[in-house]
């Protein structure tokens, strides 16, 4: 059966509205393979209205129905999904979308839209302490460090192994505003 502009159209709704009844559906009536390019007039895919609603419900529905590519698919903006997500502070969506095991994973983090905001940004824009410090955490922070010491381990000094260190973590968004945070074991400071 061939799909309609109708079709197209109560699909992406349906993500925006979290209508999983809907959802599936479609995928009944169609099958999966069309969810991964059906977008709007703006180049959004099901998935980017899903994630900026916040229907983690959905989103573990069609997680294993859509190539992992999808999480990364951009809009005409360049925003992924994950963008979204973080602008709207839905964390359960965030975590889902970094920790999907068959997804792009932590570099769906260093993605940037046109406006030259990474997912992080976004959480730190929409002032969203508790998302950005997730993303801060899971993000590799280790990868600059590792092609700046050549592999060298660098000495920590007196601090017993396993305790967590501090993180101090500045991020400059595109207009040049500077945002510092401190990472401790068990949460954050923001200061600007």
């Amino acid at each position: 059966m061939a799909l309609t502009d109708e079709d197209k159209d109560e699909i992406l709704l349906a993500g925006r509205y979290g209508d999983l009844e809907d959802i599936r559906e479609f995928v009944s009536k169609f099958g999966a393979e069309p969810l991964a390019e059906i977008r709007d007039e703006n180049d959004n895919s099901v998935l980017h209205m899903v994630c900026g609603n916040g229907h983690l419900d959905v989103l573990e529905y069609l997680l294993p129905l859509v190539p992992p590519t999808l999480l990364a698919a951009q809009n005409s903006a360049k925003s992924t999904p994950l963008h979204w997500a973080a602008l709207n502070r839905h964390l359960s969506v965030v975590q889902k979308l970094v920790e999907y095991p068959d997804g792009p994973g932590i570099d769906l983090i260093d993605i940037k839209n046109t406006a030259g905001h990474t997912p992080l940004g976004e959480a730190e824009l929409a002032e969203w302490d508790e998302g950005a410090t997730w993303l801060v955490k899971v993000m590799n922070l280790d990868a600059e460090d590792a092609e700046k010491g050549n592999g060298d381990v660098e000495d920590v000094g007196d601090d017993e192994i396993g305790v967590p260190q501090d993180i101090e973590v500045e991020i400059e968004d595109a207009e040049g505003q500077v945002a510092r945070m401190t990472i401790a074991g068990t949460g954050a400071s923001k200061s600007s």
